[in-house]
């Protein structure tokens, strides 16, 4: 058995994303487009004899213990399976920012159980493991599968769509960030639902995005970040920008590097996080 393994955890944007609803038990159900991104933090799993689960993690600010989605995830494998675990530390390397509508926490999960399926040689398929990680956060079966995908429910009912054309895109975000919580709470209070489905319009190109891509957050988004770092991207000439998630990052597509560079560049300039990314066709990648 191995006794260490590393996981790149990839991030996401929501290319489209409405609201249609909320739940009995305070879930909402979403109509989302998401696609996988190469920002990515790095996980890091070892087995020990310590018996029990211990996360540490780059960035200051992350909780290290219960709260941590990865160690949500890591102890409801244990728990669904059965399976003993003697030990195990989670490293977390981060570079996706946090409060960004970009799955940073959701992806740590999702390599968390991919890690530990293949550490402990459990075989459990994707169908399990998303079974499993839906129980950590709505966004970890997305970030399981990976890809270009249609997601539905509380984003667990996971659709194929075409394939997002090779593309850069450029991500965006100042220091405010947004909580999630915060964000359904205001589309509750504004009753922005919409029940209107994305996926037949998209044919993954970056053309059908900027006809019906849309964030429905971002009328009940309070963060004025949003709307310069979308002018920034729009004027360097991306095909489309948008809010990622409940925010506050923003992402920018652009058919070409020298465009997404220069984007990149002036966010850097006007006192942004930025990055150029391109789309993954997975959630997570064995290192």
């Amino acid at each position: 058995m191995e006794k260490s393994i590393t996981v790149s955890a990839y991030a996401k944007i929501n290319l489209t994303l409405d609201v249609t609803g909320r739940r009995g038990d305070g879930y909402h159900t979403l109509n989302t487009i998401m696609q996988s991104i190469s920002l990515a933090d790095i996980v890091t799993l070892t087995l020990n004899s310590d018996n029990k689960i211990t996360v540490d993690c780059s960035m200051p600010g992350i909780p290290c213990n219960e709260k941590n989605i990865a160690y949500k995830a890591a102890m409801l494998f244990f728990d669904e399976t059965g399976i003993r675990c003697n030990g195990l530390h989670i490293s977390i390397e981060k570079h996706i920012p946090c409060e960004a509508g970009l799955g940073g926490g959701s992806a740590d999960g999702a390599a968390v159980l991919c890690g530990i399926n293949r550490l402990y040689g459990a075989g459990l398929d994707e169908n399990r493991l998303c079974g499993i990680g839906v129980k950590a956060g709505a966004d970890v079966p997305f970030c399981i599968v990976g890809g270009t995908k249609l997601c539905e429910g509380i984003g667990e009912v996971i659709s194929d769509v075409p394939e997002l054309q090779n593309c850069f895109i450029v991500i965006g975000k100042g220091t405010a960030g947004i909580s999630t919580k915060e964000a359904f709470g205001r589309i509750d209070k504004l009753e922005l639902y919409n029940t209107a489905s994305f996926g037949a319009a998209f044919d993954g190109t970056l053309k059908s995005i900027s006809e019906i891509g849309k964030n429905i957050f971002e009328e009940a988004a309070e963060c004025s970040d949003v709307e310069q770092i979308k002018k920034i991207c729009l004027n360097d000439g991306a095909v489309y920008s948008a809010m990622s998630g409940s925010g506050s990052a923003v992402f920018g597509l652009f058919e070409d590097m020298t465009s997404a560079r220069d984007c990149c560049n002036d966010l850097q300039k006007n006192g942004y996080f930025s990055a150029v990314c391109t789309p993954v066709s997975c959630g997570t990648l064995f290192m």
